[in-house]
Order: structure tokens, then C-alpha cells, then sequence
């Protein structure tokens, strides 16, 4: 004969201090899991989402990224006039020569961060057709302006419209804020190629080209011909598959608060155990009278494992609900998280707790109630009828 699941149920209602006690530590290990579980994400989705099917990257071989490589004008011109390369309006090619330099920004708190300054051309905004001017205009070629993304602008002192950034040996006047559907160009500052690479005094004018295919049938073997072309010892990737790499350092980062969220939960698995074990030596006549009525064994271990599972679902709960209204505070607030990167810049990313790690949060959260349940209600379930009833 079962236990009503309106027993344990009501079990957890009537026991309300321990309850909230427990549940608080479940939401707390929800909390900081799914927070940084969303962190990590977030990073990932910034970019994941920042190359596009129809471009290349063309740096130097063996690059890791665009700021280990080096590219010769020779070079460029080159492969610009490559088979299979998109055309604009006017018939030009859409290849984007882009340099890329790491200088350390002053933030408007008074410390220092290394932000990415890309050197482009006007071609850039038509390879890059994701960016998009939304405050100003796109920066005329030589004449010491530039563009940030929304994650900089506020963030660095001089990055707002109409100011003036100070970086290298220049002073760079700010006439235009750019968008890029959340990737990690809005992480950026866009400066003419060629005033950054007279400022940064580099013996080679860029570092890549990234390249718009004009048919997607023609990206592969695009990508061969410059793989090899014996003259200038270059490798090209698809765009997607570049930024795919950059991400893999946050998996590494993920699987590492993985593993804290894990030691985090067996804390609060022992903590659950404990409230438990207290709620059974609380209940011992209780449990006698239940085994004297005839309920049996697994009866008895189900109850109590299922009031520990609704203890943790609660946690999950209340735990869910603080993250999610943290989260959005934390938006609302900074606009953006810094997040140093592969390429050891920040990307200034926006928090989301997305529907996946909140199921991680829970699936951390069940399994704690189990954990936490199990050797209480087993020990309620070995207890004798008689036994139980005498100490009581």
C-alpha cells in the first residue's frame, strides 16, 4: 500500500523553517550555476555569431588570429582579383584588408583593458554587411577618425560620439557608433587601415583580408587556390570556422564551472541530507504508526524521497527566478560583462540566461534533492514498527 502523494506534500508544508532552509541552499547552488553557466554562453554565442558563411579569413600561415598575423600589400593585391571573390556596385572586389592591433584603453572606473582596434578600408562595411552605422557616420579614410562598437561606447574614456580616444601615438576623433547584431565587433574600434599602420610603425600593412565568395559553391575551392598559391605562404578558413576556434577557450571555461557547479551541488546535497536525517529522527512515532498501519517499506522510502525532490524543485524555483531578475539587472545596470577573449581583448558581452542552462540548473538541482534524499528515507524505511514507536 502507497503513501497519497498529498502526504508528502503536505509534509513540506508543515515543516516550513527546514523547508526554506534547504530550498535556500539549492537556489543558491542554482543561482551562481546558472549565472556563470550563462556567462559562458553568452560569450560563445557573441562569437559563434560573428563570422558569416559567405566570408574568408586570409592570414598568414600558421596564425592562430588576425593578431599574430602579418600580410604584405603584394599580397593582397594578389588575391583580391582571385576567381569566385563577390563584386560590388561599382565592380570592385569585396575583399577587405584589415589590420589588427591590441592596445590597452583606459576605462571610465580609472583602470586598463586591451581592446581590439581593427584597421579597415570603406570596402569593410559591405564584407561586414552585419555592421551597421547607427549613430553618426562611417569614418572618412585619413583623417584620423574612427568608429566604436555599442560595447565600447561609455565603457573607455574618450569612446563616446564626438569625443576623442587616445590610443598608440594618435589622437582618434569619434564620428560614428556602430551595431553588429550582438557579435563581437561590437567589442571593437574601426580606424582606417592605413593611419594605424603608420601609427602602430608595423613593417607590414595588415594583418588578413577577409573575403565575400560570390556563390557559396565557390568558397571551397577558393579557399584551396590561396591554401596553395606558392608566393606569399597563406591560409584561408571560412569565417565561421575562425571564430568556432576563438570560442574554444570558453569551453574550457564551461566545463570547468561545470565541475564547480558539481562540487557546489554535493555541498548542498550533504546540507539537504542533514535537514532530512533531523526531519526523520523528528518524525520516528510518526513513521512507527505508518508501519503499524501496514504502509510498507518502499511506501515510506518513496514519501520521503519525493518530499526531498519537492524541496529541491522549490530551490530551483526560487533559484531561477533570482537569476533570471539578476540577470536582467545586470543588463540593465552595465549593458555590458568584459570578458577577456582568446586574442586576450575584452569582449563586452551582453548576460543572458538562456532555456539551456537553467534545464542544467534543475537537472543540478533534482539530482541533489535525490542525493540529499536518499539515505534519510532509507533510514526511515529500515525503521521497525515497534522500535520506531518506543523511541518515540
Amino acid at each position: 500500500m502507497g503513501l497519497p502523494l498529498s502526504y508528502s506534500l503536505r509534509n513540506v508544508g508543515a515543516r516550513r523553517g527546514r523547508t526554506l532552509m534547504t530550498a535556500g541552499v539549492v537556489a543558491l547552488v542554482v543561482v551562481a550555476c546558472s549565472l556563470f553557466l550563462g556567462l559562458i554562453s553568452s560569450l560563445k554565442r557573441t562569437l559563434v555569431s560573428t563570422g558569416d558563411a559567405r566570408n574568408i579569413v586570409v592570414m598568414r600561415k600558421g596564425s592562430d588570429n588576425d593578431g599574430s598575423s602579418q600580410l604584405t600589400l603584394e599580397a593582397y593585391q594578389a588575391i583580391r582579383f582571385f576567381d569566385g571573390i563577390a563584386r560590388d556596385a561599382q565592380d570592385q572586389p569585396l575583399a577587405s584588408p584589415e589590420l589588427v592591433v591590441q592596445p590597452f584603453f583606459r576605462t571610465r572606473e580609472g583602470g586598463r583593458e586591451n581592446v581590439l582596434v581593427r584597421g579597415v578600408e570603406p570596402v569593410a562595411l559591405a564584407v561586414h554587411d552585419n555592421v551597421r552605422i547607427v549613430e553618426g557616420r562611417m569614418l572618412t579614410p585619413s583623417s584620423g577618425e574612427a568608429i566604436v562598437g555599442r560595447g565600447v561606447l561609455g565603457r573607455y574614456a574618450g569612446a563616446s560620439l564626438g569625443d576623442d580616444l587616445e590610443f598608440g601615438r594618435a589622437r582618434w576623433h569619434v564620428v560614428g557608433i556602430f551595431d553588429a547584431d550582438g557579435s563581437s565587433f561590437e567589442s571593437e574600434v574601426w580606424v582606417d587601415v592605413r593611419e594605424l599602420a603608420n601609427d602602430a610603425k608595423r613593417p607590414f600593412p595588415y594583418s588578413g583580408v577577409r573575403i565575400r565568395v560570390a556563390r557559396p559553391e565557390q568558397l571551397e575551392p577558393l579557399i584551396r587556390r590561396i591554401d596553395d598559391d606558392p608566393r606569399f605562404a597563406l591560409e584561408a578558413e571560412r569565417e565561421t570556422e575562425y571564430y568556432a576556434k576563438q570560442s574554444e577557450s570558453a569551453n574550457t571555461l564551461y566545463v570547468l564551472v561545470v565541475g564547480i557547479a558539481v562540487l557546489a551541488g554535493i555541498g548542498a546535497g550533504f546540507g539537504a541530507a542533514n535537514t532530512m536525517y533531523a526531519a526523520v529522527q523528528a518524525r520516528t512515532a510518526e513513521i512507527g504508526t505508518l508501519r503499524a498501519l501496514g504502509f510498507s517499506r518502499g511506501a515510506i522510502l518513496t514519501s520521503f524521497q519525493v518530499e526531498a525532490l519537492a524541496v529541491a524543485a522549490i530551490g530551483f524555483v526560487l533559484g531561477a527566478l533570482c537569476s533570471l531578475a539578476l540577470s536582467a539587472c545586470l543588463r540593465r545596470l552595465l549593458g555590458g560583462i568584459g570578458f577577456g577573449a582568446a586574442t586576450f581583448t575584452v569582449n563586452v558581452i551582453t548576460l543572458r540566461v538562456s532555456a539551456a542552462d537553467l534545464l542544467f540548473a534543475l537537472l543540478l538541482a533534482l539530482v541533489i534533492g535525490t542525493a540529499g534524499g536518499f539515505g534519510p528515507a532509507w533510514r526511515a524505511a529500515r525503521l521497525r514498527p515497534i522500535e520506531a514507536l518506543r523511541k518515540a
